[in-house]
């Protein structure tokens, strides 16, 4: 099943699958289904071509931006963040954590420092 060309699983039902859809949550999907008068339950290969041009045709006149649209919208306030010199530009920029979170202990992979587990560098107790 494929809409706004992404393919849904088959066997989710409806409510569990349209949020494969980038820019449509678990909330969105209610929404948009009680609206359409679609059954939530009802699973994504059962379908009909009717229901599908609702759920599209619901997309677009609500205006959300879902996949490619949103995904260059995420972008385009990402370069403007880092075109103004804001400090979350600069976290971006730099490859650090943006929303606050401690750098000491965690975000090591994202920053290279990448440490082996505590015990790999001992010598095993039989070859003493």
């Amino acid at each position: 099943m494929r809409i706004i060309g992404i393919d849904i699983p088959d066997k989710k039902k409806v409510a569990f699958a349209l949020p494969y859809i980038y820019g449509i949550g678990q909330t969105r999907a209610k929404l948009l289904l009680k609206d359409a008068k679609i059954d939530p339950d009802k699973r994504a290969k059962d379908l009909t071509q009717d229901e599908v041009s609702k759920i599209k045709q619901y997309i677009e006149a609500k205006g959300w931006k879902v996949e490619g649209d949103l995904r260059t919208a995420v972008r385009g306030h990402i370069m403007m963040l880092k075109d103004t010199g804001a400090y979350r530009g600069i976290r971006h920029m730099r490859h650090l954590p943006v929303r606050g979170q401690r750098t000491k202990t965690n975000s090591r992979t994202v920053r290279g420092n990448v440490r082996k587990t505590a015990g790999s560098g001992k010598r095993k107790s039989e070859l003493k």
